[in-house]
This record gives structure tokens, C-alpha cells and sequence, in this order.
């Protein structure tokens, strides 16, 4: 066993030389230009761009492209009608970000959709205090399907130097000798649980891949430098050095729960992981989502590629001296230490020391030192 093969067999390479001199222009996010330079780099592989019509339709009805390849996340670029005529006219058009292009879109086709359909498709919920729905009934009348070309990156800022590309992870899986490598998505900062279910897996496994997801985030949830912090001093303080690897992937989050979970899963398999972490309610908000649905959604998916990793719920059990699950751990409630990540959040702003069950002291002194290391 090595890395895992790319998803669709082969990691996608848009770079390209040139510019985009005399193209009709439209602007767009900076998150959104993340998601160029991942689609670019091979982190979407197999997308080449935009999803088309046909793609998005069989994304929204099934989480399958159109050829039967899992995908569950629409990747796609809105525009007002507008703009979705000038675009199909030109053909080419430049993608840029405060007025500088970044890449070359290909125009195939500009279509329609139904807003409540993709929201209920992806999202399971209509309801617009979902901040997935609000993101997709928000977006203009107007999307528009094409491959992009990248020759410009988005502009260099600190929390990036941790950025890798998919080509430049498999090389050092490669040079390290990992052939099982286990992915770990997160949009926190690491509490001692994350910690041990981290070790836990490299129990078994060669390497550690701690993939932390920079982007745009709802208000409450930890600032992206806050995240890269703690988990700097968590790594090297705590962990082999040889047996783990820390960079991040920069694009926003969907809140898709399940639904995300597979495509955190592909991104990672990108990567070329073989293995993924997939713990309670991953990727999931407020009580929309069932908190062990992202695992048994990948009853649904045999043939994604990559193994997922389950883990129950974690607390401290003071009994048993460990941290422990229902399945392992017959005490009860009254010894039990949980890990509340709403505690621990008001604890980081009151700068109360938490617990050394809930954070390392090393993790807590770095978050403290922010005024307000969370989204306002």
C-alpha cells in the first residue's frame, strides 16, 4: 500500500503560463479564488472548473457526478444575467480578485437553477439559519460551467505559508516511507480529545496528516491564525515529529455535515491519504444533522477510495483515569468529564485556565494571547 490514487485516477492540473490581456473581467472572492487555485492544483480532482449543468444536477440529486463518481459539494460560480451574457459571448473571461486576474475561465454554458432544490439536496434543510442555504439562496439567478487555467496564486499572506499542494504532499508521504496515512479535518483548535484519537490512529497507521480548513467560517468559530497556532505548539510539544505533518486547506466551509464529510474525505484522498478521521457531527451545525450521520453516509459510498476512521463521542472518565467512550468505559455520568466546546470557548475569553482534560497548558497560553481569537 501507498498513497491513494488520485479521485477519478489522476491529480488535475490547470497551471498555466500567460495572462488574460484584453478579457472580459468579473471579479470574485477571495474564498472563491481559493477554490480556483484548489481546482487548479488537484485538490477538486477530477474537476477541471466550474460544474456544468449536467454535473451539477446529478451533484445536487445523487452526490454523484455525472459519470457515477462520488461528489457531494457543488463547486460553482454565480452571476447575474448580465454578466452570464456578456460571459458566454467572450467565451474566455478573466477571473480576478481587487482587480488583479488570477486565471481563465472557459465558458461552456451558463444555466439556471433552483435554489431550494440545491439547498435540500446538499444541505437536507431549506430553512435559511442554515448558513449553507443562506450561502445558496444568496447566489445570483446565473451559473456558469467551464474548465479554468490558474496563472497567477491569490496573494501571499501569513496564515498560507502552511498551504501545500497535493503533488507536494504525496513527495513527502513518499520520502517519509508512509504508505498508510491518516487525513484529520478541522475547524477548531485542538482540544486534548482531538489529541488522543489522533495518536490513537497512529497506533496503527505510519503518518499523521493534520489538515486544518482555512476560509471563510460562521461567527463563533476559531479565527484561522488562532487554529494554525495551536496547533504549531500542539505538534511540537506533543507528537513525534517524524510522524506528523501539519498544512492547511484553504477553502470556505459548507456545513454540509454528512454531506461534507465525503467531500472532506476526496480532498484528503487528493492528498493522498489512505485513511480519515471522521468523528462526531464532522462537518455539522446547530441540530440539523443526525451527530453519527457523517459516518453512515459512507455506507453509501463503498467505492470513494479512501477508509474512513470512526470514532464515538470522547470524555474524560475520572474512574478510569483515561479518556473514554460508551463503548469502552461502564461508569457514569457523575465521573465523567465532557469536553464542551462552548465551555472551553467562554473559558479562552475569560482566560480561565481549562482543565488539563480539556487543553494542553502550551495551546491555551498561545490562544489567550489573541483579545478575541474567534470570528466576530
Amino acid at each position: 500500500m501507498g498513497a491513494a490514487k488520485p479521485h477519478g485516477g489522476k491529480l488535475v492540473n490547470r497551471i498555466a503560463n500567460g495572462g488574460a490581456e484584453g478579457l472580459f473581467s468579473i471579479q470574485i472572492s477571495a474564498d472563491l479564488a481559493n477554490d480556483v487555485e484548489n481546482i487548479a492544483d488537484g485538490i477538486f480532482s477530477p474537476l477541471e472548473g466550474f460544474l456544468p449543468r449536467e454535473d451539477f444536477e446529478s451533484v445536487v440529486s445523487r452526490g454523484r457526478l455525472a459519470n457515477d463518481l462520488p461528489w457531494t459539494i457543488p463547486i460553482v460560480l454565480d452571476v447575474d444575467k448580465e454578466t452570464a451574457t456578456k460571459m458566454k459571448d467572450s467565451r474566455d473571461v478573466a477571473l480576478s480578485v481587487n482587480g488583479s486576474p488570477l486565471a481563465v475561465l472557459h465558458v461552456e454554458e451558463a444555466y439556471t437553477f433552483d435554489k431550494e432544490k440545491a439547498s435540500k439536496g446538499v444541505y437536507g434543510t431549506t430553512d435559511e439559519k442554515h448558513p449553507g442555504v443562506a450561502k445558496t439562496k444568496s447566489l445570483k439567478e446565473y451559473l456558469i460551467g467551464g474548465k479554468i487555467d490558474l496563472f497567477k496564486r491569490p496573494e501571499e499572506t501569513p496564515v498560507r505559508r502552511y498551504r501545500k499542494t497535493p503533488r507536494e504532499m504525496r513527495e513527502i508521504f513518499e520520502k517519509a516511507g508512509w504508505k498508510t496515512i491518516v487525513g484529520f479535518q478541522t475547524r477548531n483548535v485542538p482540544h486534548v480529545a482531538h489529541e488522543m484519537l489522533q495518536k490513537a490512529s497512529l497506533n496503527t497507521h505510519d503518518g499523521l496528516f493534520v489538515n486544518p480548513l482555512i476560509g471563510k467560517k460562521k461567527s463563533g468559530d476559531y479565527k484561522d491564525e488562532a487554529i494554525v497556532l495551536a496547533y504549531e505548539t500542539l505538534i511540537k510539544n506533543y507528537y513525534p515529529q517524524n510522524r506528523c505533518h501539519l498544512a492547511t486547506l484553504h477553502t470556505e466551509m459548507r456545513y454540509a455535515g454528512p454531506k461534507e464529510a465525503i467531500h472532506h474525505s476526496i480532498m484528503r484522498k487528493n492528498f493522498g491519504c489512505t485513511n480519515i478521521i471522521i468523528g462526531r457531527d464532522h462537518a455539522g451545525v446547530g441540530t440539523y444533522y443526525d451527530p453519527f450521520a457523517s459516518q453512515k453516509i459512507f455506507e453509501n459510498y463503498p467505492d470513494i477510495g479512501i477508509e474512513p476512521i470512526f470514532y464515538p463521542a470522547f470524555f474524560y472518565c475520572r474512574k478510569c483515569l483515561s479518556f473514554a467512550s460508551e463503548r469502552n468505559c461502564p461508569h457514569g455520568p457523575e465521573f465523567q468529564e465532557q469536553l464542551s466546546g462552548t465551555k472551553l470557548r467562554n473559558m479562552i475569553l475569560q482566560k480561565q485556565s481549562p482543565s488539563e482534560y480539556m487543553m494542553r497548558p502550551e495551546v491555551f497560553k498561545t490562544l489567550i494571547n489573541w483579545d478575541n481569537p474567534f470570528v466576530p
